[in-house]
C-alpha cells in the first residue's frame, strides 16, 4: 500500500466514511474503475491543493485492509478514523499506522468499559423495558465500540424504544449512535445499527478533533458520506455531500446531495470545488 503524497502544510481537508462511500462493496468493474481515477485524483490534490484525506467509518484497520485487497485499491489517506470514530490513525508516509496519543487521552477519560454495557445497560433495557438488542457477532467487536441491531416491531413502539435507548445511553455517560442499517454494507435489512461508544468520540468528535489537529479552517473543509450515521459528520463540515447512492433516510436528513454514486460524485464534487 502507498500513502498519499503528505503535504508539508494543510491547506485542505477532505473526509469521507469508507463503506459504500468511498469503498463500494459490490466492486463492480466500473465502479473500481472510478475507484482508482480517484486514487489518482487525490494524489493530485495532495501535491496541488496540501490537501489531506481523512477515512472517518464504522469499519476496523483490519477490514479496511481485506476490503482494500478485494477492490485493488492502493492509497491510503492520511488519517483513519475507524471503529466509528472511535480510533485515530496517523498514517506514516511508510503506511505504518500511529495512534494518535492526544485522541487515546480522549478515550482513557471517558471511562468507557464494556462490562458497564453488557452488565447494566443492555440488561436494563431488556429486563426493565423488554427491548432487545442483538449482538453484531459476525463483524466482531472492537475495544471502544460495541455493535447491536435493533428489530423494530411497529413504527410507534420502534420511537419509543430508541429514545429509551438513547436516554439510558446517556444516563451511564455511554455515547451512541443509532442509524438505519444499510443491506449493501452487509447489514440486514429494516433493522436499525445500535452502537454504544465512548463518550466525546464518535464520528462528529472525530471530524471536530482532526479538524483542529489539522489547523484547517472550516471554509476549507469537506466531507461525503451515504448513510445515517455520516449526517453529523457532514453538518460538521462547510462543504459535506451525500452521494447519489445514499440511503433514503440520510437524504431525509441532509440535502446536500452529488448528482452521481460513489467515486464518481466525489470525483464531480471535487473538481467543481478545486476548478480541475
Amino acid at each position: 500500500m502507498k500513502v498519499i503524497y503528505t503535504p508539508a502544510v494543510t491547506e485542505y481537508l477532505i473526509l469521507f466514511d469508507f463503506d459504500e462511500t468511498y469503498y463500494p462493496h459490490e466492486c463492480l468493474p466500473e465502479q473500481l474503475k472510478m475507484v482508482y481515477e480517484l486514487e489518482q485524483y487525490l494524489q493530485q490534490l495532495a501535491r496541488n491543493h496540501q490537501v489531506k484525506i481523512a477515512w472517518v467509518t464504522g469499519s476496523s484497520v483490519q477490514q479496511i485492509q481485506a476490503k482494500m485487497n478485494i477492490a485493488g485499491m492502493t492509497q491510503l489517506p492520511h488519517f483513519i478514523a475507524s471503529n466509528l470514530g472511535t480510533e485515530l490513525w496517523e498514517v506514516e508516509p511508510d503506511g505504518q499506522l500511529v495512534a494518535v496519543p492526544s485522541w487515546a487521552k480522549i478515550i482513557r477519560a471517558s471511562g468507557f468499559s464494556r462490562r458497564d454495557v453488557e452488565d447494566y445497560l443492555i440488561s436494563e433495557l431488556k429486563s426493565t423495558f423488554n427491548i432487545v438488542l442483538h449482538e453484531q457477532t459476525q463483524l466482531g467487536q472492537s475495544r471502544y465500540k460495541m455493535n447491536y441491531y435493533y428489530y423494530p416491531v411497529s413504527a410507534v413502539k420502534t420511537q419509543y424504544d430508541i429514545s429509551i435507548i438513547r436516554h439510558l445511553a446517556a444516563s451511564h455517560g455511554i455515547g451512541i449512535n443509532i442509524n438505519i442499517c444499510n443491506p449493501k454494507a452487509g447489514d440486514p435489512e429494516h433493522a436499525y445499527d445500535v452502537d454504544f461508544i465512548p463518550a466525546g468520540t464518535g464520528k462528529k468528535a472525530a471530524v471536530q478533533f482532526l479538524m483542529d489537529y489539522s489547523q484547517v479552517p472550516l471554509s476549507k473543509t469537506l466531507a461525503f458520506g451515504d448513510s445515517g450515521n455520516d449526517i453529523e459528520m457532514l453538518q460538521m463540515v462547510a462543504h459535506g455531500y451525500l452521494l447519489q447512492n445514499a440511503t433514503a433516510e440520510a437524504k431525509s436528513c441532509h440535502n446536500n446531495v452529488a448528482p452521481y454514486p460513489y467515486a464518481e460524485g466525489i470525483l464531480h464534487v471535487c473538481r467543481n470545488f478545486f476548478r480541475e
